[in-house]
């Protein structure tokens, strides 16, 4: 990368002007401070703070670099000051924007470790996770306060309280008062090394129950390291934060997170005139979005016949889920045509892992994957290895305890490198299912079922969780499915067993296309019966013999809208038998 950061001149780790301190430990959030040192009146967040115009227009509340790191280190002071201690958990509990950016900072430069949930997992995921994450204190916005107070006995030791917002009776301090509290410039900040929890993230729960992940300072340097190498992402640039947590990659990279105009809850509900706006007016190059946002973009785009409406994009990535050849095409329509659209593969626990372009899954692996050969997520990071063993569900303790299959075989797959997570600390029963000791390494077991081609790629072939056992048979989700997705009909489909292994029956339940849903019985049992005689010609789904069509959408994960709950469709075909 052409990009480079000055290093410390003197032992207080002052930069050659003495006019911003650079740190001389691990701590990711230093990142930060160094690109502030660099261009602090650079746009680092711009957030819509009103309608858009006739034009298209509208303002932007904006905050520059400078101003990001300085009020991340007066939030970190004031709680340090206050009598915070490194190491602490402290819940995060505030709507994605600048304030959440700065906030997630500011923890990170006291040393604290910011406990991550996603809002959309459900009430009572949420609050057993917080409440097994035996947090220190909670950095929320009113209500998210109110509640924490009436589950208090939940949370027995959060005794440090932020209140974002107006507090009221449950006492702690307000964002401001820890400001005025970071303002003495006597508070000295943490030496922090790569080696200490940064993180608690949860996953999904989209097979199973969430599972809260712990990350290091130097898990986050790895990722940052790879992203920015892999996609040639430099200072200056300019992204259309789709994805929330990218907006946290985007500050420690030099560039500027533009936030548009969308619930980042609901991805797949995007208005794409807002991004369209957005991406005008500041002429965005990079854009990080689920698959299921791009897909509401392209068929918003075929439907209103909107011709290359992101000319300067030159850089999408869209991470979740796999992303469909004909997705990608038609998305290729509405960019510049020298831009890369590239598909992350990775997990909440090992990110990011392998990257394959969009140009080469249009051209070959995504014809392969019409025909049922699984999914290609591509080549290896740098520094990622990996290896496919034989399928087994229960723990594994010692790397010798695996065996690998031979290249083209389905197995599963496990992972290690820098940016692979070393442990849950939430749920920490699922580390005996999950990790595997190599000596001073340890291994990842992703859940993630497929097998490594000749080129060293791996071609996804669906959870390890989800595959249906039919006798001697074994059926994987994701070749099933794409022969019923080439019906014309199909937008998607999930395959589910019924009954318990190692009988297990395997029904095939799919959404159609909103404007081809069938409209009367009859019209539904030929849909059906085509189906059924799609499912016969191939070899590897003559075995399904049971089809349900859906008339409302399959249930999605709350993260991307993209992956499919199989575990609820299950639940509702088991409860009928």
């Amino acid at each position: 990368m052409s990009d480079t950061f000055p290093s410390p001149d003197n032992k207080n780790g002052e930069a050659a002007e003495g006019t911003r301190r650079l740190p001389l430990d691990g701590n990711v959030a230093g990142r930060l401070t160094m690109v502030a040192s660099l261009a602090p009146g650079a746009i680092a967040i711009a957030e819509p703070d009103g309608p858009a115009q006739t034009d298209g227009m509208r303002s932007y509340s904006l905050t520059t670099f400078g101003a990001l790191d300085q009020r991340s280190d007066e939030i970190a002071r004031g709680l340090i000051a206050w009598g915070v201690k490194p190491g602490m958990r402290i819940v995060m509990l505030v709507p994605f924007g600048a304030g959440f950016i700065e906030l997630v900072f500011a923890l990170m430069k006291a040393g604290v470790v910011t406990v991550l949930v996603d809002p959309g997992m459900g009430r009572k995921h949420l609050v057993g996770c917080l409440s097994d994450a035996r947090p220190d204190g909670f950095i929320g916005i009113p209500k998210a306060q109110a509640i924490r107070t009436l589950l208090r006995r939940r949370f027995p030791k959060a005794k440090w309280n932020v209140t974002v917002g107006r507090r009221f009776f449950w006492g702690g301090k307000t964002l401001q008062q820890v400001i005025e509290l970071g303002k003495a410039e006597s508070v000295r900040l943490p030496r922090v090394e790569r080696t200490d929890d940064a993180a608690v993230i949860f996953t999904t729960g989209s097979t199973g129950p969430p599972k809260g992940v712990l990350y290091t300072h130097g898990i986050f340097h790895a990722q940052i390291d790879r992203i920015r190498e892999r996609y040639d992402i430099h200072r200056g640039a300019r992204d259309l934060a789709c994805f929330p947590l990218f907006g946290l990659f985007d500050a420690v990279m030099g560039v500027t997170t533009i936030i548009p105009d969308m619930d980042p809850t609901k991805p797949a509900e995007v208005n794409p005139e807002r991004l369209i706006e957005a991406a005008t007016q500041w002429e965005i190059e990079q854009a990080f979005g689920s698959p299921a946002l791009w897909n509401t973009v392209v068929r918003w785009a075929e439907a209103n016949e909107v011709k290359r409406p992101f000319p300067t994009l030159k850089r999408i990535l869209s991470a979740g889920a796999p992303v469909p050849a004909e997705t990608l095409a038609k998305l290729r329509n509405l960019v510049d045509p020298e831009a890369n659209i590239m598909t992350p593969y990775g997990s909440t626990e090992a990110l990011p892992l392998a990257s394959i372009e969009s140009r080469e899954v249009i051209a070959e692996t995504g014809p392969a994957s019409l025909k049922g050969k699984g999914t290609c997520v591509g080549t290896r990071f740098d520094g990622v290895s990996w290896r496919v063993i034989e399928i087994q569900d229960g723990p594994i303790t010692e790397i010798s305890d695996t065996r690998e299959v031979e290249r083209g075989k389905i197995g599963e797959l496990m992972v290690t490198g820098p940016m692979v997570t070393q442990k849950y600390v939430v749920r920490s029963d699922q580390n005996a299912f999950h990790k595997v000791r190599d000596g001073k390494r340890v291994w990842h077991r992703m859940g993630d079922v497929g097998y490594l081609d000749s080129r060293d790629r791996f071609w996804f072939c669906g959870r390890k969780a989800h595959r249906v056992t039919v006798g001697k048979r074994t059926l994987f989700t994701v070749p099933c499915e794409a022969i019923f997705n080439c019906h014309p009909a199909i937008y998607r489909s999930a395959l589910v067993p019924r009954g318990k292994t190692p009988n297990q029956q395997p029904v095939m339940i799919v959404e159609p296309h909103p404007h081809q849903r069938p409209a009367t019985d009859q019209a539904r049992a030929q849909l059906k019966q085509e189906l059924l005689e799609l499912a016969a010609r191939n070899p590897l789904t003559r075995r399904i013999t049971e089809v349900l069509i859906r008339d409302e959408p399959l249930p999605v994960d709350i993260r991307h809208n993209s992956k499919i709950f199989r575990e609820k469709l299950s639940e509702e075909i088991n409860r009928t038998t």
